[in-house]
């Protein structure tokens, strides 16, 4: 999936349920850190904080409480359009949510005083030129050996072939190199179950983990046999890999 493809994807998602998967019955094995989680601890309640790639802005909405000002942007018509709803809806006055893209963020110089980025591309560079010094920047990324089992299976996928820790090893350089310290990374990699095939079905038409998956019917043919050979107990089985990192400027 190419730059072009993947754009048209992701409006497309954003139009039909904004990036919301609330609804899928999945569960988790393990431990990991919460990016939002993390965010709220070192927020002030006097900051402004950006979050790149907000998606619906179900994420920032729910810790609105956490800062002053909060400001989600996404380079998506079909996200920002869920995004605005979602604020209408929550009736909360200090988020604001902006169509722009990650490569060129239109805010002055040493605006923010946090920055936040969860599966979603960023420029170390620009990152660093809104943040005020000693401001922080904390994101989460999709490692390359996320979903595994299902990629292997269908012999196609995001990043398959890709050495795990490949992009965890570049967003660190370009953020050095962008001028950050103090920079720490973690890596996890759960189990996770799904309830029904119809929730794994939901995970796959709206995410990119197997390009174009759903125009063969022989993809519901290896879906089939892949729930044969992962059905379990507690669900589907197959598993999440993730990264946060977090730096200082």
């Amino acid at each position: 999936m190419n730059s072009f493809e993947y754009k048209h994807f992701y409006d497309q998602v954003g139009k039909t349920n904004g990036w919301d998967f609330s609804k899928v019955k999945c569960v988790s094995e393990g431990t990991h850190p919460d990016l939002y989680a993390e965010v709220t601890h070192i927020c002030k309640s006097s900051d402004l904080l950006l979050d790149i790639g907000t998606g619906g802005g179900e994420a920032i909405l729910s810790i609105a409480e956490s800062a002053l000002l909060l400001i989600g942007i996404d380079q998506s018509t079909g996200m920002l359009e869920t995004a605005t709803r979602n604020g209408a809806e929550s009736g909360i006055v200090n988020v604001r949510f902006l169509q722009m893209e990650a490569e060129q963020l239109h805010f002055p110089n040493d605006f923010f005083n946090i920055v936040s980025c969860r599966h979603s591309e960023f420029v170390a560079d620009e990152v660093a030129r809104v943040l005020v010094s000693g401001g922080a920047f904390l994101t989460q990324q999709v490692s390359e050996d996320d979903k595994s089992n299902i990629k292997e299976a269908f012999g196609r996928g995001q990043a398959l072939g890709t050495e795990a820790g490949t992009l965890q090893q570049r967003y660190m350089n370009d953020l050095r190199q962008a001028g950050f310290n103090g920079i720490r990374a973690v890596a996890f990699n759960v189990a996770e179950y799904y309830e029904t095939v119809e929730d794994l079905i939901f995970l796959l038409k709206h995410t990119p983990i197997i390009p174009n998956f759903g125009q063969s019917d022989a993809d519901f043919e290896i879906l089939q046999q892949f729930v044969k050979d992962n059905q379990t107990e507690k669900g589907i089985r197959t598993n999440a890999g993730r990264f946060v990192i977090t730096a200082t400027l």
